[in-house]
């Protein structure tokens, strides 16, 4: 017995399904690239607020963690030299700006040395950040 043969159609690579999956992994990364474009300090335990908007326009990124530890841009500072490089960073900005993010569980006294400190400095735009609250 003869099996039939078909005509030989040649196997296709169909274009719409590939198409549609470039365009899902374009706005993927561009998601991405947004949410992370924001968040300029390090990851901490933020306070909550149902207000809570973030400040896009600030340049120096400051970070308190809750043992203490001071960040500025992702660089580690001791507080000693903290007044010392904001200033050199706030030097030649007009009106320099700080994104203070500080751990929820903070010590109160250690996040206003933090603020002497920056007013010291003569820095007065300092945007204090949280999350967003979700909605009840």
């Amino acid at each position: 017995m003869k099996v039939p043969r078909r005509n030989g159609r040649k196997a296709r690579i169909e274009m719409l399904p590939l198409i549609d999956i470039v365009f899902l992994l374009l706005v993927f990364f561009i998601q991405a690239m947004l949410s992370m474009a924001v968040h300029r300090g390090l990851p901490v335990n933020l306070p909550s607020s149902t207000s809570a908007e973030i400040e896009k326009k600030l340049i120096i990124a400051v970070t308190v963690k809750a043992d203490g530890s001071l960040f500025i841009d992702h660089e580690a500072v001791s507080e000693d030299n903290f007044g010392t490089v904001m200033k050199q960073r706030a030097e030649g900005e007009e009106s320099p700006g700080v994104l203070l993010f500080a751990d929820r569980g903070l010590p109160y006294q250690l996040l206003f040395r933090v603020l002497d400190q920056l007013r010291q400095v003569g820095i007065q735009r300092i945007s204090l950040q949280a999350e967003l609250e979700p909605a009840p």
